[in-house]
């Protein structure tokens, strides 16, 4: 299992929400499509047929619960990821 289909495993299992890196985050979106726009702390990513634009913030090292929950929402929604 790769690293990134362990992290969106860990990602729709909803546990550990707290835990996921900023970094592996954002490299999840770019991987997943979508475009990134930096504007001071906050790094907003927008996709084609995505509707939402997500912004996402570090928050030490880590990404802040409640944005790993919009992304959760956005891989069921549109079933990204899905190969």
């Amino acid at each position: 299992m790769s690293r990134r289909e362990r992290l969106v495993r860990t990602i729709l299992g909803g546990r550990s929400d707290a835990n996921i890196r900023f970094d592996e985050l954002r490299a999840l979106m770019r991987y997943l499509g979508f475009d990134e726009r930096v504007r001071g702390s906050h790094h907003l990513f927008d996709k084609e047929g995505v509707v939402e634009i997500v912004n996402l913030q570090r928050r030490g090292g880590h990404a802040k619960p409640y944005q790993v929950r919009q992304v959760r929402r956005l891989i069921l929604k549109y079933k990204l990821g899905a190969d």
